[in-house]
Order: structure tokens, then sequence, then C-alpha cells
């Protein structure tokens, strides 16, 4: 059935999509070029993004890509979440990371079992009307997720969670927040559990933006909770099944942000290209001189590499596979990849290459931060070696 969702690799290995899904690629790149190319340098400046960006990007569905039809959403696959986190990166990392992940918890709020409870919640993250985001990172716990001290302790009518959050995407905007908080002792992951927070009743205190090197459109910032109180049926992932619940949701994220990585190596690549045909020294382009096109050769060489192996990861996401180690692959391939070349295609550039306006510079800002989010890169060296013994 031409409708029915289904992502396969073709003999090339690049990814193909059916009608629906090359049709909301195409919104998302005529929304990019539209809105967010213009616009990108001016809110990073201007310190986060507005929420007509969120807006624009919710009327054509991307804040509810994987949110089932049922639900008010699309329904589409993981591949093409990560076939469009890929395109706006290309625009700015920030941007990217902002819209997907309002687009993720609209995802958990969908799978919830209580849909009555979620739905008004669900319908304004698919408006865009609320931003969303997911709290796990503390001051004292990023890679190390087990150790989060932000408690919950149980009470007649529902939960008291206390703690503070930081270094989240989106915290500095959004008002609907997926906060994970440990029941139990610290350090045990079987107590661990998600709430449904509301940034606008009484108990959340939002802390400031996160002063990010020439990077704010990520919205990243921080917020305590002080004897907020969450209902019973705002715990959407009890304890026993939140731990591993947010483990899958971050292999998948993994994948998703070497995407991106993908679409910031392949934008750098273009600006310098054009770049250096038209720029001219010792009576000839750039680009007629070896030197040069051998290293704007090896980056487009690197990334088709990284990019079938994003592409192969996603299709193992949707095919219901274990990716704990494909994901911690791409993600070390693709960033590991992106941070060797963005910084030599500025280079290539000159002094130009670091003009704020030039997308080139928030890239490289943007696959620093891609190396630490989700699990930083030394960390999953760790899981690559862990996984490749079991295995062998």
């Amino acid at each position: 059935m031409e409708d029915r969702i289904e992502v396969i690799a073709n003999e090339e290995g690049r990814m193909t999509y059916n009608s629906s899904e090359r049709a909301i690629i195409a919104e998302a790149q005529r929304y990019v070029d539209a809105y967010i190319r213009p616009n990108a340098a001016q809110w990073n400046r201007d310190r986060q993004v507005p929420i007509a960006a969120f807006e624009r990007a919710a009327a054509i569905g991307l804040t509810g890509l994987e949110v089932p039809a049922a639900r008010g959403g699309g329904g589409f696959s993981f591949s093409t979440k990560a076939a469009i986190a890929e395109l706006i990166a290309e625009a700015d990392f920030g941007i990217a990371m902002a819209i997907i992940n309002t687009q993720n918890l609209a995802k958990k709020l969908a799978d919830h079992s209580d849909a009555q409870m979620v739905a008004p919640w669900l319908k304004e993250l698919l408006t865009g009307t609320r931003i969303g985001c997911t709290a796990l990172t503390e001051p004292g716990a990023g890679s190390d997720f087990g150790a989060i001290t932000t408690r919950a302790h149980r009470r007649a009518d529902g939960w008291v969670l206390n703690g503070e959050k930081a270094w989240i995407t989106n915290a500095a905007v959004a008002d609907s927040f997926a906060v994970y908080a440990q029941t139990k002792e610290i350090g045990d992951i079987s107590g661990v559990a998600a709430f449904l927070v509301d940034g606008r009743r009484a108990g959340f205190e939002r802390g400031p933006p996160s002063d990010l090197i020439d990077l704010r459109t990520i919205c990243s910032g921080s917020f305590r909770l002080v004897d907020y109180v969450a209902r019973d049926d705002e715990m959407f992932a009890p304890p026993g099944q939140a731990f591993k619940s947010i483990m899958r949701s971050i292999n998948g994220a993994r994948i998703y942000v070497a995407a991106m990585c993908c679409g910031m190596l392949r934008s750098s690549i273009a600006v310098v290209d054009a770049y250096g045909r038209s720029r001219k020294t010792f009576g000839k382009s750039l680009h007629d001189h070896q030197g040069w096109r051998w290293c704007l050769a090896e980056a487009v060489s690197d990334l088709a590499a990284i990019k079938a192996l994003v592409d192969a990861a996603a299709a193992q996401v949707d095919a219901g596979a274990d990716t704990q180690l494909i994901a911690a692959q791409t993600k070390i391939a693709a960033t590991r990849a992106a941070e060797r070349h963005i910084p030599r295609l500025a280079h290539l550039m000159g002094a130009e290459g670091l003009n704020f306006d030039n997308v080139i510079g928030r890239h490289i800002v943007g696959v620093r931060l891609a190396g630490l989010v989700d699990g930083s890169t030394e960390m999953l060296l760790e899981r690559v070696a862990k996984l490749a013994s079991q295995s062998s």
C-alpha cells in the first residue's frame, strides 16, 4: 500500500521513502529555507527561538511526526524524523534540537495509556502553543543518569517532587516537562520514575538560560522543583519501567543527533564549495588549488560514510531491533567526523568562515554540543567496547 509507513535501504544503501514521507520532508525543507535560514543568526543574537517558530513547525506537522495519526500526529517512521532532524540542522543545530525535543514529548504523551489525562497537553504540543522537553541532566548527573538526585516522595493525593535539572534543551522556554526523579535510594535505577510537570504551576522555578557560546537557539536552561505536586495520573512511566524506557529513547536520540551532524557537515561543505568557486587567490579560484579541494574531498567522503551508517541505524529502529551498539557507534562516528571537518572547512574560508552570520561558525559550536548530548563520546566508547566484547 502506497501510504503504509515503510522505510527500507535500497541497493545503494540510501533511504527510500513513500509518498507521505516525501511530502513531509519536502514541507520541512520549505520551512527551513523560508523561515529558519533567514532568521537563525538573529535568533541566536536574541538568545532564543520565538514561539512563532514552533507554531510554524507545528502547522506542518513537525511537532507530531511520530505521534500516531489517531492521536492527531503524522504517524511517521523514526527514519523520517531523523531525515527531518538532519535537514533542520543544516540551518541550525539548536533549532533542530528544540523542535525535535518538543516532538519527543508529544510522542511520549501519545504513548501514555491515559488518553484523557494527556489530551489537552498533547493538543497544545501538536499546535505549537506549548513547548516540550525531557529533563534528565542535573548539576551533578549527566551521562551517569542513574545518579540523579531529584526526589519524588509519595503522599495521599500524588507525589511531591524536589530537585534541580540543568542543561536541558528547551528548558528556557518550555512549559511542559518530562521529569525523571528517584522514588527510592539514590543510585537505584529501579526507583526512577517519569512525571509530567507543568511549568505554569506552583513549585516550578525556572532558572536563567544556559550561557552557551553563539548557539542560543537550543534554548537550554535549568529549573528547580520545590515541593511540586504531581498527581498520580501525571506519572507516565512508573518505577521499574522509566529507566528502561528512557534508555531506549536515548539510543534513538544518539541516531538522530548523528543525523544532525550529517546535516551540519553537508551544509558546511556546500557553503565552502560555493565560496571556493567565487573567491580568487593568485589568479585562480580557491577551488583550483589542489590542497584546498582535497580538504573538501575528504569531508565529502567521510560524509558519505557516516550518512550510510545513520541510515542503517535508523532502519534498525524502524525494524524494532536492539540498537544499543549501532546507536553508540553511529554517534561516535558522526560527531568525530563533524568535529574533524567543520573547523577545517571554516579555515578554508579564512576569516569569513567565522563570521557570525556564517552558519559554519554556529556549526562548530553545534557539533561540540552534539558530542556531549545523549551520552558523551568517551562514555559511548566504553559502551561500544563492552557490547563488542559481549558479542565476540
